[in-house]
């Protein structure tokens, strides 16, 4: 990052400052003495500051920097560059740009200019692993504790079954409990005794034999799918291999390290940058919907589509309209029994009944610095639940605390954090006098978020914790219905005795017969299993028990689940109280759930009880887990342990004892319960770091699947013809040297009559290939079966494929055909054609193509395809109503030239029937929103306005796209 061209100074070369002794530099916007930048919200403080440094006159203008600084008057007004930090991809929307990037070397090398020049001039991250598929797998429910992640053991004696889950120490017999037999030559040992002792010591590898607990050979199931993996995408890896040796400003992150997101938020984020002596904020635009996840580490960043991406990569940046801010002031304590996930969704729950789409939001107030840093990724991931583009935690202590545990040094740290207070970009939220100003302020009181659970029979109906003693009482009272039992009252409090292992025990109405605590839905945030860890510890410490006839499980959601209980030394509690890791997969929500004893059954039975299952998952409907099972309720895992130890849910927490120890002692949950402060220091002291290491270990140490990969040593990519996943685009065809004189479109046919509402996914490909469709009758001539054609999105790299596909939606309505489908009529003929077969015979005859719309032409998701297929099937205009403002700068990007029909008109008020032929005449002197005339052959003529909003959109269009116009650079 050059903090001045080589021709004119810098124009905000005034405001560099120095870190260090002045070995860093950094621009800083508060000597701009302006007393307006002290009252940006800090995330429009991040746009100011990169508007300063990349400040060009060309992409960026002083003038933008003035309208960001003057945001409280020009929020939802003025259009903006913004140019992050760092571009984050996911493999396939990856590979498309990858190989625009390669047959650009191409282009240029057959002009004689060095092909090592063209490379990215935004840091870019690959990362591989995020569509990885699964072609083999064994049973729902795994045997083994497999923190690895894949399958257990090949069972080739049968289906795997649940581990019994009750230990040696609460009783002699398993009641029920299950085992299946070992796969064969696994482990060398005959199987454990049920009665031996239990191994907790759980690596993260290799794998343990559940039976045995011995190292096994690597799972086959895992085998296999790398070798379909190494099969079906070959091609692709070794496209990936080559990107990461030939092109710099490329980090191709490889298999088996992580999903793109996980990847992004434990390894990649810097919070700042250092790049030739320049410090700036770190910032990202992704490829993914989770990239929001990172605004809670006080990086900026948000996903978009996959051309857009690409245009960061060459140097574009993004263009977005100055957002409204909204300030999410975080008040009051937090209630000792609230988990995480309580007030994650709390928060949710708040912002979505604001109505905040499209806006920023920016978090602040006392109550922020009680929230850990996983606390605050969770609730920035959470954006698309309350169609906010960000939630913004601005860096604070906790954030810093936060990455000492990481892979930074305390050099690093100490240079953040004084960069950070130097423009004004770190927060102290508990002093009010560094509140910014903000659109608007919506309060939310973490006092009030009070834990729940939801039940007994629908997971909508949520009941207080603290209500829930009386909450069950009126469930009995009411009718049969969502949540009625109708006890009769002299029936409610009916006490039935059995015996279970040789005891007496007593069961009643809302006594707990089955507790799962299920991580599935907790994954994300590590405290909430880490607090019911603890809460098992404290309550073994105490002297607590579980009722033995209790059907207690542990069923971690993934292997890391299981590594970080462990490593923090709660999963031997967690063993203590009966709460054995069963394997990975769905278990108690489907209702897999090893039967209960009889004699707790027919007691059930025989008293009509109704008795409770409590689980932490996320379906619970009646009968669901066990049809003796009447009442089941939702609940955090700590709070699934805690009803477990009670044995009931009949429970009022604040007033009545959890347990009675031996002695006789009363133990409230009060006592045992794990203070937020205790959980957040455990979770950054062993599971963050824990995990933060095994990343760094698998990221410095690669794979055998990828170490083994075999690609090529050369500045150019040499493309295998006969591939079906990788091919040289055409986009460079007949690239010169020189500016080409703007060709008028003269005689263009219309290729699509289309209405309104025209979606990108009816333009660009998705999904599966349909047999009978133009891509697949191309891949069939490749001599590939169907059962190869793999999806659009595998084939990305492919224009072959991905310019058949455009406009072949199912759903298309094309008013040439008057049903919906992937047709068009071929007008000279007169013919039916599948749209890429008349495109292709439109383009061998010489003949322009146009297309014909209505409103909101290219709305929805971004697609990288969207507007590369149409430019490859010779689309040279789009004519409509009104457009989707970034598909509008998607084909200006692709040298297609966005018209718009004059206010009050359409194709319908001007009596066009598509068949007509269409010409527009391009003056050699564009300018933005030029009116132009278009003529039709029956002697018609209309205006319409030539959608180039800036003057770099009208230099993108005259070099035939942003792709051009950088190979162009080069020449």
């Amino acid at each position: 990052m050059a903090l001045a061209s080589p021709v004119k100074e810098h124009p905000y070369s005034r405001l560099i400052d120095t870190l260090k002794d002045g070995s860093i530099k950094f621009f800083n916007p508060h000597k701009l003495r302006d007393p307006r930048y002290d009252k940006l919200p800090l995330s429009i403080r991040v746009l100011l500051e990169a508007a300063i440094r990349n400040c060009d006159g060309f992409y960026t203008k002083e003038e933008d920097v003035q309208n960001i600084l003057d945001w409280q008057q020009q929020q939802n007004n003025a259009e903006v560059p913004f140019s992050p930090a760092r571009v984050l991809l996911q493999d396939f929307t990856g590979i498309p740009a990858m190989v625009d990037l390669a047959a650009m070397r191409d282009a240029v090398a057959k002009h004689g200019v060095d092909p090592g020049l063209v490379n990215p001039k935004c840091p870019t991250d690959l990362i591989v692993d995020h569509s990885l598929q699964i072609d083999y797998s064994k049973c729902a429910i795994q045997n083994a504790p497999n923190p690895g992640g894949g399958d257990g053991p090949n069972q080739s004696q049968g289906p795997a079954r649940s581990v019994p889950s009750r230990p040696p120490s609460r009783g002699g017999s398993q009641c029920g409990g299950q085992r299946s037999s070992c796969s064969k030559g696994a482990c060398s040992d005959p199987p454990a005794s049920p009665g031996g002792p239990s191994v907790q010591q759980i690596e993260n590898t290799p794998l343990l034999c559940p039976f045995h607990q011995k190292p096994v050979s690597e799972p086959e199931t895992a085998v296999k799918n790398q070798e379909m993996e190494l099969n079906r995408n070959k091609e692709r890896l070794q496209f990936f291999k080559w990107c990461s040796k030939a092109f710099k400003n490329v980090n191709v992150v490889p298999p088996d390290v992580g999903a793109v997101h996980q990847v992004n938020l434990e390894y990649l984020s810097r919070v700042v940058q250092i790049s030739d002596g320049l410090i700036y904020p770190d910032s990202v635009v992704g490829t993914d919907s989770h990239t929001t996840m990172i605004n809670g580490l006080g990086i900026l960043g948000w996903g978009v589509g996959g051309i857009e991406s690409e245009a960061v990569m060459l140097g574009q940046p993004v263009s977005l309209t100055l957002p409204q801010v909204v300030g999410c002031k975080l008040v009051g304590s937090i209630n000792p029994l609230t988990t995480s996930i309580d007030i994650v969704l709390g928060i949710t729950k708040h912002l979505r009944q604001a109505g905040i789409a499209g806006k920023f939001v920016e978090f602040f107030g006392p109550g922020v610095a009680q929230l850990s840093a996983p606390d605050r990724t969770t609730i920035a991931n959470m954006c698309p639940e309350y169609n906010a583009t960000v939630s913004f935690f601005p860096v604070d202590r906790v954030t810093v605390k936060h990455f000492k545990k990481t892979n930074f040094t305390q050099e690093k740290l100490e240079l953040l954090e004084s960069y950070m207070k130097a423009v004004k970009l770190f927060r102290s939220y508990e002093d009010p006098s560094e509140d910014p100003e903000y659109s608007e302020v919506i309060e939310i009181n973490l006092s009030s978020m009070v834990p729940y659970v939801s039940g007994p029979k629908r997971p909508q109906d949520r009941v207080a914790v603290s209500s829930m003693k009386q909450d069950f009482k009126s469930c009995l009272n009411e009718k049969v219905g969502f949540k009625g039992f109708h006890i009769s009252k002299e029936k409610q409090e009916t006490c039935v005795p059995f015996l279970h292992c040789g005891q007496e025990y007593q069961l009643t109405h809302g006594s707990v017969v089955i507790a799962a605590v299920i991580s599935c839905t907790n994954n994300c945030n590590p405290s909430v299993m880490l607090t019911a860890g603890l809460l098992a510890k404290k309550a073994v410490e105490a002297g607590l028990v579980v009722k033995p006839y209790i059907r207690t499980s542990l069923a971690p959601g993934s292997g890391m689940v299981t590594h970080y209980l462990n490593t923090s030394g709660v999963l031997p509690y967690f063993s203590q109280l009966g709460f054995e890791v069963i394997g990975y997969g769905c278990a108690t929500c489907v209702g897999n759930t090893a039967p209960l004893p009889e004699a707790v059954v027919d007691a059930i039975k025989q008293g009509d009880l109704v008795a409770c299952g409590v689980l932490s998952g996320n379906r619970h409907f009646e009968g669901r887990l066990c049809d003796c099972v009447r009442a089941n309720y939702l609940a955090s895992p700590p709070l699934v342990v805690a009803y477990a130890i009670a044995g009931t849910v009949g429970i009022d927490f604040d007033e009545e004892p959890l347990g009675v120890t031996s002695e006789g002692r009363e133990v409230y949950l009060r006592d045992i319960w794990p203070s937020r402060e205790e959980v957040q220091q455990t979770e950054e002291d062993t599971i963050i770091s824990s995990i933060f290491k095994d990343l760094r270990g698998r990221m410095e140490k690669g794979n055998t699947f990828w170490n083994n990969i075999d690609c090529p040593d050369s500045a150019v990519f040499p493309w295998e013809h006969k591939s079906t996943y990788i091919r040289s685009p055409s986009f460079f065809s007949k690239l010169s040297k020189e500016l080409p004189v703007p060709q008028s479109i003269e005689n263009a046919h219309a290729l699509l009559f289309l209405g309104d509402k025209v979606t990108t996914d009816h333009i660009s490909p998705a999904g599966s290939i349909a047999r009978a469709s133009a891509a697949a009758k191309y891949l069939l001539s490749k001599r590939l079966t169907p059962r190869e054609f793999n999806s659009y999105g595998a084939r990305r790299g492919n224009d072959g494929v991905m310019t058949r596909g455009t406009f072949a939606s199912i759903k298309l309505q094309n008013r040439f055909i008057g049903k919906p489908g992937p047709k068009t009529l071929h007008i000279p003929s007169g013919q039916m054609l599948d749209v890429f077969e008349a495109a292709d015979r439109y383009q061998r005859d010489g003949v322009p193509l146009i297309i014909l719309a209505g409103k909101d032409y290219g709305s929805g998701s971004s697609r990288d395809w969207v507007a590369k297929g149409p430019y490859l099937l010779g689309v040279r205009a789009v004519i409509a109503e009104s457009f989707e403002k970034l598909h509008k700068k998607q084909l200006v990007g692709m040298g297609i030239v966005p018209l718009q029909f004059l206010s009050g008109q359409n194709a319908d008020s001007l009596e066009l029937s598509g068949k007509e032929r269409f010409s527009v005449a391009l003056p050699g002197s564009l300018s933005p929103l030029q009116q132009l005339t278009v003529k039709t052959s029956q002697g018609k003529s209309f205006l319409v306005t030539a959608l180039f909003d800036t003057d770099m959109d009208v230099n993108f269009f005259q070099h035939g796209g942003l792709l051009r116009y950088v190979a162009r650079t080069l020449l």
